[in-house]
């Protein structure tokens, strides 16, 4: 069980996450609760959702080429992150998405093998559950959660913080007892050793807020130089 001094209360949240323009919860909505404590996940059998997810070893899988059943295949990604495949030998899986994948299949097979090689990579079964790191990371996406996993490490499998990261506005969404919760938390402080890191679990949603004066600026320099900006007060 998560139990943080820093997480607050939804009055707080909503004004932090308003003025980050990022990690916001809707005013007055009864789909998510806030509280002081953020328990570990109910389990649940929903189907996972694996066209964003990003490929782990050990995940299972079945590739399939149209029009060509003596090339279909079922394995798992090795310990390398890699898928062996009938006539072109290995192909990098890890880090990639099932679409990904299938295009370098594609590609490899091409025109020595196949003139227009349609190929689909279905996942059969993931190592671990997922989990989905959006707002102002480098890399958003849907990724495995593989062991124990930190709110550091979720954050880090999307490439870290973008430029325009509002490091005291990190919001982690999680479902416990048929109930939407969400907590808010600072990475800065995380970082600094001054909180503990919360662990992260399958199907959690990270959101990243963004700091609305790094937006600004960088907007306005995108204007030629000299030229007036429309400014409302």
């Amino acid at each position: 069980m998560l139990r943080h001094s820093h997480l607050l209360p939804l009055a707080a949240l909503l004004a932090l996450s308003g003025c980050a323009g990022g990690a916001s919860l809707g005013s007055g909505s009864n789909a998510v609760q806030v509280s002081q404590a953020l328990p570990a996940p109910t389990v649940t059998t929903d189907t996972t959702d694996f066209s964003n997810y990003r490929m782990a070893p050990r995940d299972q899988v079945v590739v399939e080429v149209f029009g060509a059943p003596e090339l279909k295949r079922e394995g798992e990604v090795d310990a390398a992150g890699n898928l062996s495949m009938p006539l072109i030998g290995s192909v990098v899986a890890g880090g990639r998405t099932p679409a990904e994948v299938s295009t370098a299949i594609a590609d490899k097979l091409r025109g020595r093998y196949l003139r227009n090689p349609q190929v689909t990579v279905n996942i059969t079964k993931a190592v671990g559950q997922t989990v989905t790191v959006d707002g102002a990371v480098r890399d958003p996406g849907v990724y495995p959660v593989t062991g124990r996993m930190t709110l550091q490490q979720a954050i880090a499998s999307a490439k870290g913080s973008s430029d325009l990261a509002n490091l005291d506005n990190v919001v982690v969404f999680r479902r416990v007892n048929n109930q939407q919760m969400a907590a808010l938390f600072s990475l800065k402080r995380i970082r600094a050793g001054q909180m503990p890191d919360p662990q992260i679990y399958g199907n959690d949603i990270v959101v990243v807020g963004e700091n609305a004066t790094r937006r600004f600026l960088r907007d306005v320099s995108s204007f030629p130089v000299g030229s007036f900006i429309p400014f409302i007060l």
